[in-house]
């Protein structure tokens, strides 16, 4: 059995620490407010939710499986680049994860505010509008938006016979975009991978959904390629319809990124060849 290295083992008790806390204090709500990742436009962001949200999980399966490929990957790429080096690629991955998983939400924002441009309602309304909790249990429903910005909008004087359907599906685009929220250490894991693949390409790797060997250096691109599939196809291959697929891509790059960098610079006289 392999033996795990230090840096994997305190991430993994961090990971595990963090879990317990979110299961034990608050009924399951408390931590997610001040340590998963929520867009900045809602009112529950704060700074530190960029690091924290890298420690934080969604359920048992969520975490096991992370927690797996941290020690599965992380124990060999830290056994190589050593443990500051490791541990510099695992945030730095989930910081590139959450930028461009963040890009992408603001980008579906604005799009979805150009539906209201012809309202002019001012930034204060719309941000109040955005901010409403909709939820009803797992779902955002749009009967819920709508009765509450009813006492908003006559807070502002504004006339809510003038707010089109088309106005309102853009609203409540908007409303489910700024109540997102992330969690988890895929987008560091992603980092990791790619890290491990470029070290090891002919190494043999197979899902548990498709237990065929296959090359890093072919397994590595193919998840990723479906990552960038579902995130603007709405298509789940393998993960849960809610996963943020492009921090996935986004951890995946930046490791690409560093480990590129790092070979040129400063590995080549380890003869370590891609």
């Amino acid at each position: 059995m392999m033996r795990i290295t230090d840096t994997v083992k305190h991430l993994i008790i961090i990971n595990v620490i963090m879990f317990i806390g979110t299961m034990a204090i608050g009924g399951g709500q408390l931590f997610y407010d001040w340590f998963a990742m929520h867009f900045p436009k809602n009112e529950t962001f704060q700074p530190w939710q960029i690091i924290t949200h890298m420690f934080m999980h969604g359920g048992l399966m969520h975490i096991g499986f992370n927690m797996f490929a941290l020690w599965m990957f992380g124990t060999p790429v830290e056994q190589f680049l050593g443990g500051k080096k490791f541990l510099f690629l695992y945030i730095s991955a989930g910081l590139g994860a959450v930028a461009l998983q963040l890009g992408y939400y603001y980008f579906d924002f604005y799009s979805a505010a150009q539906g209201i441009a012809d309202l002019n309602m001012s930034s204060e309304l719309v941000n109040q509008i955005v901010s409403i909790d909709a939820s009803d249990g797992d779902f955002l429903k749009g009967e819920i938006l709508h009765r509450q910005m009813l006492p908003i909008l006559a807070e502002f004087n504004f006339d809510p016979s003038l707010i089109s359907s088309n106005n309102f599906s853009a609203l409540f685009n908007m409303n489910a975009i700024a109540r997102s929220t992330m969690v988890g250490a895929s987008g560091c894991i992603m980092g990791i991978l790619v890290a491990f693949g470029m070290m090891n390409p002919d190494a043999r790797l197979m899902m548990i959904f498709l237990p065929i060997p296959i090359k890093a250096k072919y397994f590595i691109p193919g998840i990723i390629i479906l990552d960038l599939i579902s995130a603007f196809s709405g298509q789940s291959f393998f993960s849960p319809s809610n996963t943020a697929y492009m921090a996935h891509v986004g951890g995946a790059l930046t490791g690409f990124l560093i480990m590129w960098y790092w070979k040129k610079s400063q590995f080549n006289k380890n003869r370590w060849d891609l």
